[in-house]
């Protein structure tokens, strides 16, 4: 798909070889990119291979049947699309802020004689198909091999996914662009990648959340899980409540009808919003590279060197939005640890080691940030202080956050059992430093932009940060339940 120079379909077709440039050589050059390339088009193909096996297994299995599909079948499977939908949306929103703010080369574009209607149908396209993609990987093999085996209706899931990922894609946008209009796209910028990262943990904290809540009173929820799936109290299975797990399922009205919805959603999305994204992009250009300079300048001189040391490198992170996004996806994940902490018939040696692993993998994340990806090492290098001090400012600012944030609830559980509250937050206190030294130690210099791909490069400290999150969790696990038992 190329078309002629200026069209739309050689606009996409250079979204897609930019998406599959990122996702194969991400930002190696020269011959280790052509390497990099290679070998990733061979782990591709590789995974394509076994994924189209698994899938032939699985069709020749489910085919056949002389009953066909359950009518709650597609009740069932459109739960499952709305869990999915969720981690849709979290990979819409972080591609339409890159679309419309990460990429910088919309000024170009708009300053070409190139329609900006076209140029919003197509980035919004790259979006839809770069939000589809992940899911047609594992689900497209299914489609191919009931092609093979006489099974056509597998090949609903084409239609569906894309019409499931046109929707999302356009909700996306359509709320980009509304925070753009609301907020200007400085703040944009951050709560659009905050939000994004949000959405992506929701089924996570609400599948702990939940389960928590049948630990703690499982005859009472068994009776709400009940209730909630009582036929009487839900829509027929030829609802219309139903159609994306109908459509995905096969039934061709129910493929058609979707259709129809995806394209509409991703139609009025360009006829209506147009006016939004060329707004969107001239505020962005116009956008201040610099801050403005104070009216009056202030020194604080009183501070501990230390102190200046830890508040300049959260600063940094602060200012950051797609730091914050990622660092914040991981913080997610302690929120369903809280409340389980809150509960009185916890099991401390599990939440213990969780703890430690988590805390561990944060306090890496940020070690990276602060010390691998310093902007200014040269001048650190150069500064009229002592090295070494520079070295325990950064340590300390790497493992204060992951420790302050499991305070409030270790002192919770110091309330009933300080002796093991004690030995946990030592414990994670050891976790986040030894993080924070493998890092010191070992890390190599780099940008703040390969955040994502911080493990390719220096492969030696990621492995080593996963190895001792594990086995800080084991000997959490074991101190503390030690500890109850002595108890």
């Amino acid at each position: 798909m190329t078309g002629r120079p200026g069209s739309a379909p050689w606009l996409l077709s250079h979204e897609v070889r930019l998406g599959w440039y990122n996702l194969t050589a991400g930002s190696a050059k020269g011959p280790a990119r052509r390497g990099m390339r290679k070998a990733s088009i061979a782990i591709w193909a590789l995974l394509a291979v076994v994924l189209h096996v698994v899938a032939f297994l699985i069709v020749r299995k489910f085919s056949g049947g002389e009953g066909g599909l359950p009518p709650q079948a597609g009740m069932i499977v459109t739960g499952i699309l709305a869990a999915l939908a969720t981690f849709m949306l979290s990979t819409g929103l972080r591609s339409s802020v890159e679309a419309l703010f990460e990429r910088g080369d919309l000024d170009l574009l708009m300053s070409s004689p190139l329609s900006s209607r076209s140029i919003f149908t197509v980035r919004l396209a790259g979006v839809v198909v770069w939000t589809a993609a992940p899911y047609l990987l594992f689900l497209a093999p299914l489609a191919h091999a009931g092609l093979v085996l006489g099974e056509v209706r597998w090949l609903a899931i084409y239609p569906a996914i894309v019409s499931i990922a046109m929707i999302i894609a356009s909700l996306a946008m359509l709320f980009t662009l509304g925070l753009v209009r609301l907020l200007g796209v400085r703040r944009t910028r951050v709560v659009a990648q905050v939000i994004g990262a949000v959405s992506g943990a929701f089924i996570f904290i609400l599948s702990q959340l939940f389960s928590g809540t049948m630990t703690r009173d499982k005859q009472a929820s068994a009776n709400w899980v009940r209730k909630m799936l009582d036929p009487a109290t839900l829509p027929g299975p030829d609802s219309l409540a139903w159609l994306p797990g109908r459509a995905l399922l096969g039934e061709p009205l129910a493929v058609l009808l979707f259709l129809v919805l995806g394209g509409a959603t991703f139609y009025f999305t360009v006829r209506f919003t147009h006016a939004f994204f060329v707004r969107g992009v001239q505020q962005s250009s116009g956008m201040a590279r610099t801050a403005a300079a104070p009216s009056s300048l202030r020194f604080n001189f009183r501070r501990g060197f230390a102190h200046v040391v830890m508040l300049k490198e959260w600063r940094l992170i602060a200012r950051d939005p797609q730091l914050i996004s990622q660092v914040l996806l991981q913080l997610l994940y302690l929120l369903p640890l809280c409340f389980i902490v809150f509960r009185t018939d916890i099991a401390l040696p599990g939440v213990a080691a969780a703890l430690c692993f988590l805390c561990s993998s944060i306090a890496g994340s940020l070690g990276w940030i602060i010390m691998s990806a310093e902007d200014a090492p040269d001048l650190l290098l150069s500064a009229p202080c002592p090295q070494s001090a520079i070295k325990r400012a950064k340590v300390a600012a790497v493992t204060l956050p992951p420790l302050a944030l499991v305070f409030l609830p270790l002192a919770w559980v110091a309330l009933s059992q300080p002796g093991a509250a004690a030995l946990m937050f030592s414990l994670v206190g050891g976790a986040v430093l030894s993080a924070a030294l493998v890092v010191q130690r070992f890390g190599k210099p780099s940008v703040r932009g390969d955040f994502k791909s911080r493990g390719k490069g220096n492969v030696l400290p990621h492995l080593l940060e996963g190895l001792l999150g594990a086995a800080w969790s084991g000997v959490a696990y074991f101190l503390v339940w030690l500890a109850l038992r002595i108890s």
